[in-house]
């Protein structure tokens, strides 16, 4: 097994296994996991057996400490369907043990790919985990609906609905970013004190990258923005990176309509819709009424764990 740090002449070989395997979305991407090259060391990892790319590890690296990524919600192993088993992820794990040693890595941060977003069984990074005495470090909760079994919204979700409706709320897919981003900074300075983790010009930039997989969706009443969300659609899951609604759409009660039409009418070909978590403090805090409000559009628990290892 030999272990290599992934460099710009491999990215087409990086997205080409990519593409084949079997927990990874288009985030693994190097069009999209390079976009913030600036602000993260990149530390991903290629494992080949005889040659033979046999799973990837996108990273970063801060000091002696590894993550995978930082700038992603999820990063992990990834690996194929076939021709990877238990036995191969445990080779990978000893590689990466060599590896660490030799480089002066002495703890791994570890964000592993939800089972959500599996195309296939792909949870032998967890048994991995285990072996290596990982610690849970943060739990997310993430609200999520399984579309081909969905549970019915609950009855303040249908009287929202009703409500936007018979005060013409009107929903769109648009490429209107900016005036969705002015909504979102000002909802998150006001409640967090933080802005967007992307600026204006990366998320138009990721957009024109992938303008299949990031989609705006908004909610308007007499022709201004009021709500809207930006949809990551991997193919088997559609996930709300950003929701954000001004006093008007909270006033409005335009989400629920928002929501109801994007999983009635955008969410054919997927399998999961997933709202985002509802936690905060490295799941130490729930924020209940957000949790409230998804749950009563049909949302239900899916965890984000992210583990830490020390060598």
């Amino acid at each position: 097994m030999e272990v290599t740090r992934y460099t710009p002449d491999k990215a087409s070989q990086w997205d080409a296994f990519v593409r084949s395997a079997k927990n990874a979305t288009f985030l693994h991407l190097r069009g999209y996991l390079d976009y913030h090259s600036d602000r993260f060391a990149d530390n991903s990892l290629i494992f080949r057996r005889n040659g033979k790319a046999i799973a990837l590890l996108p990273a970063n690296r801060v000091d002696n400490t590894l993550f995978s990524h930082q700038g992603l919600t999820y990063g992990g192993f990834l690996t194929q369907a076939a021709h990877f088993g238990m036995e191969d992820m445990m080779e990978v794990g000893d590689a990466l043990k060599a590896y660490v040693a030799e480089t002066g890595i002495d703890t791994l941060v570890y964000k592993p790919v939800p089972h959500i977003y599996h195309t296939y069984p792909a949870e032998e990074d967890l048994y991995l985990m285990f072996r290596l005495k990982a610690q849970i470090a943060t739990s997310g909760l993430s609200s999520v609906i399984d579309i081909e079994n969905r549970a019915p919204f609950n009855e303040n979700a249908k009287r929202a609905v009703k409500h936007a409706t018979a005060q013409g709320v009107a929903i769109e897919q648009s490429t209107d970013f900016a005036a969705f981003w002015k909504i979102l900074s000002e909802v998150l300075h006001k409640r967090h004190g933080v802005a967007p983790v992307h600026t204006i010009d990366e998320i138009e930039m990721l957009h024109k990258r992938f303008p299949e997989q990031i989609r705006l969706y908004t909610a308007t009443c007499n022709g201004e923005i009021v709500a809207g969300t930006v949809l990551y659609d991997t193919g088997r899951v559609a996930h709300t990176q950003y929701i954000a609604a001004s006093e008007q759409g909270r006033s409005l009660k335009a989400l629920p309509l928002l929501f109801k039409r994007i999983l009635e009418n955008e969410c054919r070909g997927n399998r999961y819709f997933d709202f985002g978590i509802s936690t905060e403090n490295g799941g130490l805090t729930l924020n209940t009424g957000l949790d409230r409000q998804k749950y009563g559009m049909g949302g239900r628990g899916v965890v984000y764990n992210s583990y830490i290892v020390k060598f």
